[in-house]
């Protein structure tokens, strides 16, 4: 593929953890060309090349506030929620696709992507590993094929510096299991337990953990009288979000306006 075929991709929040990865393996990608590297206003990274900070060697790429007018085909979105709305309407204005991998999101913020999603194309998804969106295809069948006397419970670990909880990983596996057998999610899950919390018919237990570096797990407990199932996903390096960004960037170029999902990426 020639420069001229290269998919033209955007990496927003390229001095974070994520981002830098997203840079080196943005770089290394034979179908990708980097084309611009974005920090938040203020941020002190900001005029360095996105290279030298992803520790792989100039590429000619300084970080910048924002986005090209002109010459991107997606970004790649990894910040705080904040940060993916600004970028979202300079995406809308410019007309570039987004891939956001951020979560935290609010009801309005989600709403507000939606409705640019009717004006661009945007892949959205709580966790951008290829694993994890089979485990939340897998789950959802084995909580169905169940039925009600299976107990379920949601765990999920990260590292001490993520700022929301539970996970959007968690929330999507308890939103994709509460779909699948008729429960609703508001009325049936159950954040934590304290004190005298006898379970109740129907819910659905989701629980944080925060600690040192981890870098994701999560796991779903699915539990009777007798036996129970225990269906996982670890991972041990962040290079398995930023490969399944990249892929859906790649996926995503070209298409039609609209809100897709990872589970759109692989055909799930």
């Amino acid at each position: 593929m020639t420069n001229k075929n290269k998919i033209r991709v955007a990496i927003n929040g390229a001095a974070g953890r994520m981002g830098r990865r997203l840079v080196a393996l943005a770089a290394e990608n034979p179908d990708l060309q980097l084309v611009a590297a974005l920090e938040s206003s203020g941020n002190t990274q900001l005029g360095k090349d996105a290279g030298d900070l992803a520790g792989i060697g100039p590429l000619g790429v300084k970080l910048t506030e924002k986005l090209p007018a002109t010459g991107v085909d997606v970004l790649v979105d990894f910040s705080l929620p904040a940060g993916s709305m600004a970028r979202l309407h300079e995406c809308r204005s410019a007309k570039v696709a987004m891939v956001i991998g951020t979560t935290g999101f609010g009801e309005p913020e989600e709403m507000g992507i939606a409705l640019v999603a009717k004006e661009i194309p945007i892949v959205k998804a709580p966790n951008m590993s290829v694993g994890v969106n089979v485990l939340l295809k897998t789950a959802a069948q084995v909580a169905k094929a169940l039925g009600p006397d299976y107990d379920i419970e949601i765990i999920e670990a990260h590292h001490r510096f993520k700022q929301d909880a539970p996970s959007g990983t968690a929330l999507a596996l308890a939103r994709a299991i509460a779909a699948a057998t008729g429960r609703d999610l508001a009325a049936d899950a159950c954040y934590g337990r304290q004190g005298v919390s006898p379970r109740r018919p129907g819910e659905i237990g989701i629980h944080a953990i925060r600690a040192g570096d981890i870098v994701g797990e999560h796991r779903v407990y699915l539990a009777a009288l007798g036996e129970r199932i225990e269906l996982g996903h670890v991972a041990t390096t962040r290079d398995t979000f930023a490969r399944g960004a990249l892929r859906a960037a790649l996926w995503l170029a070209g298409r039609p306006a609209g809100l897709y999902s990872m589970q759109d990426v692989l055909g799930l």
